[in-house]
């Protein structure tokens, strides 16, 4: 008898995975993606201290009502968090897909922070 796998499971198995060979220092810190239906999330993290230093999401208050989970919504999304992270003297990160394809919304994210400013 086979099981069939949840491709949320076979998502986390894959990010693990990717996160045994990718770690966020201060120096170099990890842009993290998180996709839902509906959302596009991104935070900058750095794995030694264990912080959080820059989030933005299609939630964040500039998005304003009805964001949507779109590729435009997830470049301006890139943006943002490249803004975000300028402000905190951040310039290079290490980019974290997060089990997901380098394709479409992802893909559109990391696009988006590259145009602002953030070297990965």
């Amino acid at each position: 008898m086979v099981k069939k796998q949840n491709s949320n499971v076979a998502r986390v198995k894959r990010h693990y995975r990717i996160r045994n060979n990718i770690k966020g220092t201060a120096q170099k810190p990890r842009l993290n993606v998180f996709r839902s239906l509906n959302h596009i999330y991104a935070q900058i993290i750095d794995d030694v201290a264990g912080v959080t230093l820059v989030s933005a999401s299609t939630l964040s208050p500039e998005f304003g009502k009805n964001p949507g989970g779109n590729i435009e919504a997830a470049k301006k999304v890139g943006l943002l968090v490249a803004e975000k992270a300028k402000a905190k003297g951040i310039e290079v990160v290490v980019f974290d897909r997060g089990g997901y394809l380098y394709h479409g919304r992802v893909a559109a994210l990391a696009e988006g922070a590259r145009e602002g400013g953030l070297q990965f």
